[in-house]
């Protein structure tokens, strides 16, 4: 029993497909597969144009097994998969590499070269191999004028860091993770040391501003959540040009460097603004740490 998609984010609407096809596996007491791409499709079709990812993938299998699927399966999205006819890619990917009884996709599911294919294809060539498709409908939030839960969406969500509406669609907080790295030293100055976050290249990174957390450390599972001020963007007060995000971890005297760490985005606190001095700086710093105490600790 097998689903296909990009799935980044996994959000509601991933959640609820690949709920779909575990809950149809167990029904007919098959395994369940996840059948995913990396990198992005999109940048292999029209290189450069690598949407903001929601997801790493060691994050989307983390994800996608707490939903109960058997098997996540990744396949190598290269030029030569993405020229593959529909009906090749089903008879080569699904029925001779997978061996499926059965598909559950979204009803605006697409593959194949120029993605011609459709479910109603894919229905019709399961039919040829010998395997049942079904088309699950989207899923939608009713809260937001019926507007269809999608990776596009969400990505808007964080990029105008509208976090609380992203968490909406995501189902929890939206996450970013990386290593501890090295910054510049002033938030230590100021009375205030960060944890500079190192993200992944195409990571979806909220708009600048300063942010109520939750800082995991990725290294030590059992280890509670923090709770951490974090700020994106350039330090303007400090003319600064390089976008960094950076965590105060509240009430923690603790160097994370070289860490492996997950900051989830709870609520925006402000955007990101430029003060006369390192004095009202800090002012306003007392106020961020005493607002994302107020929201988490």
């Amino acid at each position: 029993m097998a689903t296909i998609g990009v799935f980044d984010g996994v959000h509601l609407g991933h959640q609820a497909l690949i709920g779909r096809a575990v809950t149809l596996a167990e029904e007919r007491d098959l395994p369940s597969v996840v059948v995913t791409f990396d990198p992005h499709p999109a940048e292999v079709v029209r290189p450069g144009s690598h949407p903001a990812q929601l997801t790493t993938l060691r994050r989307k299998a983390e994800l996608v097994e707490g939903l109960g699927v058997d098997v996540f399966c990744v396949l190598p999205f290269t030029p030569e998969l993405s020229k593959l006819p529909a009906d090749e890619f089903v008879h080569e990917m699904l029925v001779e590499r997978l061996h499926v009884s059965s598909v559950v996709v979204g009803e605006n599911f697409t593959f194949g070269h120029r993605a011609q294919g459709t479910v109603q294809m894919l229905a019709t060539l399961g039919q040829r191999f010998g395997f049942s498709t079904e088309g699950a409908a989207l899923v939608t939030a009713e809260s937001a004028g019926g507007l269809t839960f999608s990776s596009t969406y969400i990505r808007a969500c964080i990029d105008a860091g509208d976090v609380r509406a992203a968490a909406a669609a995501l189902g929890r907080p939206h996450r970013l993770e990386g290593i501890v790295v090295r910054g510049d030293g002033r938030g230590h100055e100021l009375g205030f040391p960060t944890a500079n976050l190192s993200v992944p290249r195409f990571a979806a990174v909220p708009a600048d501003g300063v942010y109520a957390c939750r800082f995991t450390l990725l290294n030590a599972p059992d280890r509670a959540p923090l709770v951490a001020a974090t700020s994106v963007g350039t330090n303007p007060t400090f003319s600064g040009r390089e976008r960094r995000v950076e965590s105060f971890v509240l009430d923690v005297s603790e160097d994370f460097y070289g860490q492996r760490v997950a900051v989830d985005f709870v609520e925006r606190l402000r955007g990101m603004e430029k003060y006369p001095s390192s004095e009202a700086l800090v002012e306003q710093m007392h106020l961020d740490v005493a607002d994302t105490r107020a929201l988490l600790a």
